[in-house]
């Protein structure tokens, strides 16, 4: 006999226990362990597809990557938060970088990076706004946010340093 999956039908308008009983579902299915904490979605979360918390130890998804990409992209974000999850709470490596996590990930099919949403802003480098410039040796150091240059000296010569806007740059708050 097959095994009932507990999917909504429609996964685009999935509750937060349906979330739970999904999530309850891929720690067994691909970890061999449960899932005791609470899951939820958190649709303030931008530039993430997931959260793990270490001390609740709860989980929540981006409901916007489930709508833009699916629900296989979004159980791969599943399975790199329970990565997290069940690393943690064995006291082995559960960052990033560590060799246990990525070992885990890839053994369970998880995903290292979630993808961009739809009409994510790409975000921009800053530009350089400011220009210490030292009085006695005219050394420049360029700056992208505004420093008190009498907590700073010149370090090639220990000179005053002079702060001045570069032309072009507007200084934040002025647009």
């Amino acid at each position: 006999m097959a095994r009932q999956r507990t999917e909504p039908a429609n996964m685009m308008s999935m509750t937060n226990e349906e979330l739970q009983r999904w999530i309850e579902r891929v720690s067994r299915e691909s970890f061999g362990l449960p899932f005791r904490h609470k899951a939820s979605f958190n649709s303030r979360l931008s530039s993430t597809g997931g959260r793990y918390f270490m001390k609740t130890h709860n989980i929540e998804i981006n409901p916007h990557q489930l709508t833009a990409y699916g629900p296989e992209e979004t159980e791969k974000i599943i399975k790199h938060e329970l990565c997290h999850y069940h690393l943690h709470l064995a006291k082995r490596g559960y960052r990033h970088r560590d060799a246990d996590f990525k070992a885990l990930l890839a053994r369970v099919g998880g995903s290292r990076y979630c993808r961009n949403l739809p009409g994510a802003k790409a975000r921009k480098p800053m530009p350089y706004r400011y220009k210490l410039i030292c009085t006695q040796c005219s050394a420049e150091y360029l700056r992208k946010r505004k420093v008190n240059p009498q907590r700073y000296r010149c370090g090639k010569c220990a000179g005053p340093l002079k702060l001045t806007v570069i032309e072009g740059a507007e200084p934040k708050g002025k647009r």
